[in-house]
């Protein structure tokens, strides 16, 4: 059998329903689950333009926006539908708004906090009564190392990285009565469509000459990293590892443990070298 038999507390038929799978870390993720023989709803906006998909009944595609509370309710419904139950929800759905801050208008912030916190606490909010009833369930919420440190021109995204990062650890309190678990991916650089396409990017010309250097850089570090795969295993131990363990960084950790360590001054000072010199 695919996958084996039961792994770590969870059998082969168990159910993901996974947000923002077109492309990227959500598509790695459907495509890992399935190969160890879960049953997948991989939920985007748009999947008559899925090309990808595995054509068998343990493959599900899902139509569902994280803005739109009737179209969560609808998917839902299908996935329900079809299997009956949900045991895991991958949060994954989101983008970059990249740029310097002054050159956003409200609107492009409304976005970014529409897709990467209140669309993740929407379909957060619309599986809670079904996990509650079931008492068992587990919620990986796809955060950042940005919701843990900040870099430059990203502080429209990191903003919501970090709201993210106290609502799940907040929320663990509240589910674990019920025996629902909630987890943090924290990736670090990874190679995928975030740094190309799935960047929102901010004109500001007066800021241009700081920019091109610092963009530069953080461009190259994704361009160079390795690709969503490597969350996707993550994902995978955290949903079956069946702990209460919170974090799971993905090529993260030497950063975050940098941060934890070294004074706050001489952290962002590093940052700032980093990201600016020749």
């Amino acid at each position: 059998m695919e996958g084996g038999p039961c792994l770590r507390g969870f059998s082969v038929s168990e159910v993901v329903l996974i947000t923002g799978a077109s492309t990227g870390i959500g598509k790695a993720a459907a495509l890992h689950f399935h190969q160890r023989g879960w049953r997948v709803a991989a939920t985007m906006r748009s999947p008559e333009k899925c090309d990808w998909a595995p054509q068998d009944e343990r493959f599900l595609l899902v139509p569902l926006d994280v803005t739109d509370t009737d179209s969560i309710a609808a998917g839902l419904a299908q996935v329900l539908e079809r299997w009956a139950e949900v045991d895991v929800l991958i949060n994954n759905a989101g983008y970059g708004l990249v740029g310097p801050f002054e050159g956003t208008d409200p609107e492009q912030v409304r976005r970014q906090f529409e897709t990467n916190v209140f669309g993740l606490m929407n379909v957060t909010r619309a599986l809670l009564p079904h996990f509650r009833q079931k008492r068992r369930g587990a919620i990986l919420n796809v955060s950042s190392v940005g919701g843990r440190v900040t870099f430059p021109l990203y502080s429209c995204y990191h903003s919501t990285k970090w709201a993210v990062e106290g609502f799940s650890e907040s929320l663990q309190f509240e589910l674990k009565p019920f025996n629902i678990k909630v987890k943090l991916i924290e990736p670090g650089a990874i190679k995928t469509e975030f740094y190309d396409r799935s960047q929102d990017r901010v004109d500001a010309p007066d800021y241009q000459p700081f920019y091109d250097k610092t963009m530069d850089r953080l461009q190259k570090a994704g361009h160079n990293a390795p690709g969503p795969e490597l969350v996707a295993q993550t994902l995978w131990n955290a949903a079956t590892d069946n702990s209460w363990k919170l974090r799971y960084p993905v090529n993260s950790a030497d950063v975050l443990w940098f941060r934890k360590l070294a004074p706050e001054g001489f952290f962002r000072a590093f940052i700032g070298w980093y990201l600016m010199r020749k």
